[in-house]
């Protein structure tokens, strides 16, 4: 038998049959380990800065940051974020006598199982969801499958991946009771109602995005309670989930006032009445400060009917809330479509007011878009008509534009940061639609320790952004005006 001899790597490279070919196999070999190793899951990952001070009252938590790391749970990649859900269970786990949940959608089984643990512990639990999102997991094929639209099909597929836990491609019973979350409460007995519970078809959206806890703490933000909204798609490895933020907020009377809303919206909860208010039936209302000690804080719910002064809308407040800044104004938003405040904002920026956007790159072209005003542009919508009252900025800026998010995400952010000092933020979209049709909240949060948070999460998305009147937005406007023969 012919014992094999192995020379160490240092002999190796000195001996003189070690030929050009051989170092170009040991460099392609460790340029394809870097790789390998670059995507893996377990890699090792670390926040590239250091945490800034949370308030006691009111603490920030993005998916985003880069001052925290996690392990995703359900696709098991190490990255840099807040975990958000673990901020929600959490606060579920610390729940003794009530949980009040108001979401548009929630798929996460670990926070439904929580929930169930939670309920069986005597704690009392009641939950809102969207209607469109009250549904119970269903194989889905052929022609029905066709039928969807990309957005639909990606859902299916993704909410598919969640619930196959043993990855096999096949969904069983089993799976679905400990995978689905809307299973998994109705397996509970948890009382759980939708935006149908009023007697119509549903309310524009029921888009709340908060939790009520023992009449005390607060969970809100921008995040659907989704594996997309915190921490990213099967389908995109690379991605971390929408832009988002929670805040979860220690107030009782801040609670007392999202408890009403909740109220509102629950009436007698699965009783069947039609005793629950969503939507326009709900009675219009006016902004309510609130005291948080070390904070100034204003909390206000839509919808508004249309018949209503807008100025006593939620967009009403936040152009109110806008014209106050002395200095800068700085967005994020997934959707930016209200031309009174961007009025709003081109008064300040005229004004000497350094005022810089983000928005979600679905959104920031549409001929509805005040991105567009603000750029000084304007495009025709597919009817080939210019949107009614439409002002483009005379005095147009440049830092608009879109962020450089991970392959699948979106910037779902919905918040302003105004001197540093104030935020404005909550499930409120700046749209007609969240101002007059949907059930949102707001918030807006004087406090420069909060602030800061939101400071370092818009210079994080600005960083490679796409600024300004970009080819891609000239050539865009340069399609849609041949097609429209202007």
């Amino acid at each position: 038998m012919i014992e094999k001899q192995f020379l160490p790597l240092h002999q190796v490279v000195r001996h003189r049959r070690f030929s050009l070919g051989w170092w170009l196999v040991l460099v392609a070999v460790g340029v394809l380990l870097v790789l390998l190793l670059g995507r893996w899951p377990g890699r090792a990952v670390a926040p590239s800065l250091a945490p800034l001070p949370q308030d006691p009252f009111i603490q920030v938590y993005f998916n985003h940051s880069q001052a925290a790391v996690y392990t995703d749970p359900y696709r098991r990649i190490r990255r840099q974020g807040d975990d958000l859900e673990a901020v929600i269970l959490a606060t579920i786990a610390s729940a003794q006598s009530s949980i009040d949940i108001a979401v548009q959608e929630l798929n996460l089984p670990r926070i439904a199982l929580a929930l169930r643990d939670r309920a069986q512990a005597g704690v009392q639990v009641r939950i809102i969801l969207e209607n469109q999102y009250n549904r119970v997991w269903r194989p889905v094929a052929g022609a029905d499958l066709e039928g969807l639209d990309d957005r639909d099909r990606g859902r299916q597929s993704e909410r598919q991946r969640l619930i196959d836990t043993n990855n096999d491609g096949t969904i069983t019973a089993a799976e679905v009771e400990q995978g689905d979350a809307v299973r998994i409460l109705q397996l509970a007995g948890l009382p759980l109602i939708d935006d149908t519970a009023d007697g119509s078809k549903g309310s524009g959206l029921m888009h709340h995005k908060f939790m009520v806890v023992d009449g005390r703490v607060v969970i809100a933000g921008s995040a659907n309670w989704t594996l997309s909204g915190i921490h990213g798609d099967f389908a995109n490895p690379d991605s971390r989930g929408n832009a988002n933020v929670l805040l979860k907020i220690t107030s009782p009377e801040l609670a007392a006032v999202f408890a009403e809303e909740f109220s509102l919206m629950w009436g007698d909860g699965p009783e069947k009445q039609p005793d629950s208010l969503f939507g326009l039936q709900k009675p219009g209302r006016s902004p309510r400060p609130v005291f948080i000690t070390g904070s100034q804080v204003t909390v206000q719910f839509s919808p508004l009917s249309e018949t209503q002064p807008w100025a006593n809308s939620t967009n009403g407040l936040i152009r109110d809330t806008l014209l106050t800044a002395g200095q800068s104004v700085d967005l994020a938003l997934f959707v930016f479509s209200d031309q009174a405040i961007s009025d709003a904002l081109a008064q300040r920026s005229q004004a000497g007011v350094t005022v810089r956007a983000l928005i979600d790159a679905d959104f920031i072209y549409r001929s509805y878009s005040e991105g567009l005003d603000m750029l000084g542009a304007a495009t025709p919508d597919h009817r080939c008509k210019f949107e009614a009252n439409n002002r483009p900025w005379s005095q147009p800026i440049q830092a608009v534009g879109i962020p450089a998010l991970p392959e699948g995400d979106k910037l779902h952010h919905k918040f302003a940061l105004i001197d540093n000092v104030t935020v404005i933020i909550g499930s409120h979209n700046w749209s007609a639609a969240a101002n007059h049709n949907n059930d949102e909240n707001l918030l807006v949060i004087r406090n420069p320790t909060v602030a800061a948070h939101f400071r370092r999460e818009f210079d994080r998305l600005l960083t490679d952004a796409e600024l300004g009147f970009t080819q891609d937005l000239q050539n865009r406007l340069q399609r849609q005006r041949q097609a429209c023969n202007l």
